[in-house]
């Protein structure tokens, strides 16, 4: 695992529009570039709904009506740089079809990183054709997208419902800690292997709640070539205003396997993914 600390200010600053996601996905190169950005927009807009970098930090782009924040490079944000750093390496396991599961964790105490506040996981696939990125969700899944409008409307469903969600939960504490994780597919990864920004790290086998989690299934892309699925875990007390019929729940006073997503592929996940050595942290005062 590999974990690294941060702080940061409120700014604000203005960004011309620009697109997002590719307008065809014809082959693995355009889809791993689907993937890649799709993964960047979901924790961009993770950091910026919860507060947790300036406004100076982002850029906007355009999905359809909706404007998202994106995370660019800050100098003033040694934070958001860091993320970015984070997202990089992701994007080399991607490329290298090592990654298997990316979880970003959020907690207040430094000597208890194992009692977690909040829980994003994102889960990736690859097919013959490629790699696929999954966002699970309780009502529609786009798992069998056969063109690039299919694929769009999958990645704005995925997008709209992280907003949603985000925008319902209650506020974090005031300082909070970012640890990002990586779980590889041990059949494929050399045992040595680190992405950028990763170092390895002490395997944990579960993650603990102070007050009672709920699990939140959002949505699932996938382009043929790559999936992608997403879940978020959280206090059940900072979701009490959402619409039960957008998310799946499911509360639990332990999350077993770093909050693995192992229902779909028990085999698989026990048997290819156990390698857990990438985490990377970030102090915040909000």
């Amino acid at each position: 695992m590999a974990t690294a600390q941060l702080s940061h200010s409120m700014k604000s600053h203005k960004a011309p529009k620009e697109t997002i996601f590719p307008s065809e996905i014809t082959n693995e190169h355009e889809s791993l570039i689907m993937v890649k950005k799709l993964f960047a927009t979901s924790i961009s807009c993770i950091t910026y709904l919860r507060g947790l970098f300036p406004e100076s930090s982002y850029g906007e782009r355009h999905l359809d009506d909706l404007s998202l924040k994106i995370l660019r490079e800050d100098k003033k944000c040694p934070g958001s740089l860091h993320i970015i750093k984070w997202i990089q390496g992701c994007f080399d396991a991607l490329e290298k079809r090592y990654l298997h599961m990316a979880i970003l964790t959020l907690y207040t105490n430094p000597k208890e990183p194992e009692k977690v506040t909040e829980i994003y996981q994102f889960k990736f696939k690859y097919t013959k054709k490629g790699a696929t990125m999954d966002f699970d969700s309780s009502n529609i899944s786009f798992k069998s997208a056969t063109n690039s409008e299919d694929i769009k409307k999958a990645s704005v469903l995925l997008i709209r419902k992280l907003y949603i969600l985000m925008q319902n939960l209650g506020p974090l504490p005031n300082d909070v800690i970012l640890t990002m994780k990586l779980h590889y597919y041990n059949a494929v990864t050399p045992r040595d292997y680190q992405p950028p920004g990763f170092k390895e790290g002490i395997n944990s086998h579960f993650l603990l709640f102070e007050g009672e989690p709920v699990n939140l299934q959002v949505g699932i892309v996938s382009t043929g070539f790559h999936s992608m699925k997403v879940k978020v875990t959280t206090e059940v007390t900072r979701v009490s205003d959402l619409e039960n019929n957008l998310f799946q729940e499911n509360s639990t006073t332990e999350i077993a396997h770093q909050g693995l997503d192992c229902d779909e592929e028990e085999e698989e996940c026990n048997s290819q993914a156990g390698k857990q050595n990438i985490v990377a942290t970030l102090a915040a005062t909000m």
